[in-house]
């Protein structure tokens, strides 16, 4: 059951609460001087680094792009482009997705972007019952099903990491 939204909800958790998705919130104290967010979050929070997941954003040929992967590997870029029918794909600026998303880096959560973009996550997700994004700001996490996060997002599942 979908733990209800405070008015201080991000608006991951505003979008999951509205399309009825089940998840949970972790929060941790974030360090500013950790060298990897999303490496932090699994070590902090007790969790196996495969079933945490980072958001990346890539140009695919001239279009944003959502790529997710577990924490400890790395986006595959000339894959991510390969599974959205792309030739060629770089990471995005870092501004340009903050601007894109309304997230900051560091804080990127798939779910509820300022702006709907492509999303594909890495096929090793779907081994889990539950893996963990972040959930719209440093130092917070969500645990939800990879089926209910490719619902969520509209996105499609391919191996798109790398170690």
């Amino acid at each position: 059951m979908a733990k209800r939204s405070s008015p201080g909800g991000t608006p991951a958790t505003v979008a999951l609460t509205e399309a009825g998705i089940a998840f949970t919130t972790h929060f941790y104290e974030h360090d500013p001087a950790a060298p990897s967010y999303g490496l932090e979050a699994a070590e902090v929070l007790g969790l196996p680094h495969e079933q945490v997941f980072k958001t990346l954003l890539a140009d695919v040929d001239g279009a944003l792009v959502v790529g997710i992967v577990p924490v400890a590997g790395k986006l595959d870029l000339k894959a991510l482009a390969v599974a959205v029918g792309g030739k060629r794909a770089d990471m995005a600026d870092p501004k340009v997705a903050e601007r894109t998303t309304g997230y900051v880096v560091g804080g990127i959560s798939p779910v509820g972007q300022k702006k709907a973009l492509r999303t594909v996550l890495d096929e090793t997700a779907l081994l889990y019952d539950v893996v963990y994004v972040s959930g719209g700001r440093r130092g917070f996490d969500l645990g939800l099903s990879p089926e209910d996060l490719l619902a969520v997002t509209g996105g499609t599942a391919a191996p798109i990491a790398r170690d």
